[in-house]
């Protein structure tokens, strides 16, 4: 293997290139066994975990077990996997960090059952950096997540082990949460669909419910529209929350024509790079091409969202620090965390007093996000504010300063939707000039991941993406 060539686990096995959708009607018909596909996932996570790392624990003897009993769900018997922020039975819930040592969880999180509902049955736990603060799945000493696209390249975060694995071939969906862009991100650069589900739409994570802003969306990470559009729907079988308007079952593009907004440059100083601003452009005229209307639009907030946002994230970081015996365990060390951890924590120490103003502006930015729909029904921009990079350019190891401001510069467009709650989707709709996933961003209003999985058929069925294994 040399640092540019795709590593993958794609086969003639019981899996084969199949998605979720295809793999559970091979089972249900007969032409496979559950066990046949299990045992082909577990073979395929052992031939790449040495070179991709996307599993933090393995649980492959239980998983075997399962796969022997009755299943029912819209993935009966498709092998799957937790990430390791999330309680799974059995399990220890490290949290991408060594500054503490979990025990074994007792049971499944709510959010667990929700998502294994479908009858998925999971492999393991899957890698995020430390608390799932960073973009890319990089730690301080230990190896990192690779890119399956290119092993010399981040797989994005903070569900960066889940997306290296999806994309590799070794599990058709893995569960994902999205606090900044942890779904979307690593979706785009690892070449998937990541769709960022409305706040409250799916099961709450415990420690969200107890924040003053929830950001978390739990969902999932897949390699086809449909697939995401069916997690959605057997989701929300499992819980619907009567605030919101249904979902449903979606299987194909919608005949409505839409109003869509470009944006091309975040509120942060740092400008889009040409690849990326070059590859929105080329959505809004397939967009166009397909007779929806496009025009340039302007974001609803302004540069003091980033000053906002980055308090946040520190006040994130605090809450772990200071009560991390509390939440983690008595052996939390908050002078083990990494840079990152320890940089975002001084953050918010340095900027305590500024919280009552901060959460006064980022409460207020339901509306203001909101707003933007009256005029249109999506809302078009980069995933990210420039390429996928390469492993070492977002290290922990490196000093908080200069990492801070390179994350702020890459992940400029998704937090946004994680402070008002609205849902957006990442499509991988582009290559980058090295070969690399160049994914555009879509958002909607409050409640309508209805729009935006309609669209995500209509742009795979226009322009399919390309597949790692060919």
């Amino acid at each position: 293997m040399t640092a540019n060539t795709p590593v993958h686990a794609f086969t003639d096995d019981a899996l084969g290139d199949l998605d979720a959708t295809g793999i559970a009607a091979r089972i249900e018909s007969g032409e496979v066994t559950a066990r046949e596909v299990m045992e082909a996932s577990i073979a395929r996570a052992e031939a790449v975990q040495g070179q991709l790392n996307g599993l933090a624990c393995t649980d492959f003897d239980r998983a075997l077990a399962r796969s022997n009993r009755p299943a029912k769900g819209v993935f009966a018997g498709v092998p799957t996997a937790i990430k390791d922020n999330t309680d799974s039975a059995g399990l220890p819930t490290q949290q991408g960090s060594t500054a503490f040592t979990a025990v074994p969880a007792k049971a499944d999180s709510d959010f667990a059952k929700q998502f294994l509902s479908t009858g998925a049955i999971s492999i393991g736990k899957t890698r995020l950096p430390e608390f799932g603060f960073s973009a890319s799945t990089e730690y301080m000493a230990e190896e990192p997540v690779h890119n399956p696209w290119n092993p010399a390249y981040s797989s994005g975060a903070s569900s960066g082990g889940a997306a290296a694995l999806v994309a590799a071939g070794v599990l058709p969906i893995a569960h994902a949460n999205d606090g900044g862009g942890s779904i979307r991100i690593p979706a785009a650069a690892c070449g998937l669909v990541g769709l960022k589900p409305t706040r409250g739409r799916t099961i709450a994570d415990p420690a969200d419910k107890s924040m003053p802003i929830r950001l978390i969306a739990q969902g999932a990470v897949t390699r086809t529209v449909r697939d995401t559009a069916r997690w959605m729907s057997a989701a929300e079988s499992y819980y619907r929350n009567p605030r919101l308007a249904p979902v449903r079952l979606i299987e194909g593009p919608s005949s409505t024509r839409l109003r869509v907004g470009v944006i091309t440059d975040s509120v942060t100083v740092t400008k889009t790079d040409d690849e990326t601003r070059k590859s929105v452009e080329a959505t809004a005229e397939l967009l166009a091409g397909l007779g929806h209307h496009v025009e340039d639009a302007a974001l609803p907030v302004g540069p003091e969202f980033v000053e906002d946002f980055s308090i946040y994230w520190g006040f994130l970081s605090f809450a772990i620090s200071t009560g991390g015996k509390q939440m983690l365990g008595p052996d939390f060390d908050k002078s083990g965390t990494d840079n990152l951890t320890k940089g975002l924590y001084s953050l918010y120490r340095k900027n305590l007093v500024k919280t009552p103003r901060v959460l006064y502006r980022l409460r207020r930015l339901q509306q203001q996000y909101s707003a933007m729909f009256l005029k249109y029904d999506v809302v078009l921009s980069p995933a990210l504010g420039h390429t996928t990079p390469e492993l070492g350019y977002l290290s922990p190891a490196q000093p908080f300063e200069e990492l801070f401001d390179k994350l702020i510069a890459y992940t400029s467009f998704t937090p946004l939707n994680n402070i008002s709650g609205g849902p957006a989707i990442s499509l991988p709709l582009h290559q980058t000039s090295n070969g690399l996933p160049l994914a555009s961003h879509f958002s909607a209003d409050l409640g309508d991941e209805r729009t935006l999985l309609e669209l995500a058929f209509e742009l795979e069925e226009a322009q399919p993406w390309r597949r790692i294994q060919d």
